[in-house]
């Protein structure tokens, strides 16, 4: 594993104890998502395509938005995002500076999927969203794209990061397709962050300004339909008991989330299990960083890393 050591101890006291409302994200959740809808904003977008689509599978359809680079060339390599924001804010409009950004600095393809949220669309429901979706465009990404299907990547961040490693566990577990190479941001893969986790970082950043173990569990709270879900790989992927025959991956991490130790912990099974798993931290960062402005060295540090991962 390696470590970004720009270690700012002041800013890790900070993020730490900086007083933050104790607020109850069952009950803000629907403010947060009109909040998020102001990130659809993008100096930049000249800069690159977006086409809107349906993709439909039994009982639903999903939305999808593709995006790619308007003036260079593109590189092979079809990439699926999984937007974050704990299962139940977030979407596509939200994130479209965010999948621009990364459209352009990767100068590849990329859908965003739309999956639905919690709680009004609970655990298994916006994770057979993006299944279904990535599904689709495996199997079609030579006749919509010409890219062979096997350079598909998949991408998430936070919770959009839990849909990615769980999708990839079931079209392993299922056979329905492959996925090569997968890049997980910060992502949220356990299923408790308080009393019970393993996780030192969940303990040690419980209370970071940006993210608190609390909320992460509230956001599991709302995300779930039964208590089994807790139990299921699909609802928390590090509960998977095989780790073989998952992609290719490269797991980047904040040193001050709390959801940091569970990412490098999915990465180091991938690599006790044979796989091939990168592992990088960026310890100065809190959750969140990617959408951060692409000039901020943190972003492109990440891109920097991303690129050198595909190609």
């Amino acid at each position: 594993m390696e470590i970004n050591l720009d270690v700012n101890k002041a800013l890790e006291v900070a993020l730490n104890s900086i007083p933050r409302p104790d607020i109850d994200i069952k009950k803000v959740y629907k403010l947060q998502r009109g909040l998020g809808k102001l990130g659809g904003f993008d100096l930049f977008k000249a800069f690159y395509r977006i086409k809107d689509e349906r993709v439909s599978y039994t009982g639903n359809s999903v939305r999808t938005r593709f995006f790619a680079p308007a003036i260079r060339p593109l590189k092979a390599g079809l990439i699926v995002f999984f937007h974050g924001g704990g299962w139940v804010t977030g979407d596509i409009d939200g994130y479209s500076g965010v999948c621009g950004h990364m459209a352009m600095n990767l100068s590849r393809p990329l859908i965003s999927v739309d999956y639905r949220l919690a709680p009004e669309h609970k655990f298994p429901l916006g994770f057979n969203d993006c299944y279904e979706a990535c599904k689709y465009y495996f199997t079609n990404s030579m006749r919509l794209f010409g890219l062979p299907p096997e350079s598909l990547v998949l991408m998430g961040d936070s919770a959009g990061g839990n849909l990615a490693a769980a999708v990839s566990l079931k079209a392993r577990d299922s056979g329905d397709f492959r996925i090569g190479r997968q890049v997980l941001f910060y992502p949220a893969l356990y299923n408790e962050h308080l009393e019970t986790t393993p996780y030192i970082s969940a303990k040690k950043n419980r209370d970071n300004i940006f993210l608190t173990s609390k909320q992460v569990d509230e956001y599991l709270d709302l995300y779930q339909s039964c208590a089994a879900d807790r139990i299921n790989p699909y609802f928390a992927p590090l509960l998977a008991t095989d780790f073989s025959r998952l992609p290719d991956t490269l797991v980047i991490t904040a040193g001050f989330d709390p959801l940091r130790d569970e990412g490098e912990d999915f990465g180091l099974k991938i690599q006790e299990s044979g796989g091939r798993a990168e592992i990088r931290r960026i310890e100065s960062a809190s959750h969140g960083f990617l959408s951060q402005p692409i000039g901020f060295p943190l972003v492109r540090k990440c891109y920097a890393w991303i690129n050198a991962f595909l190609e």
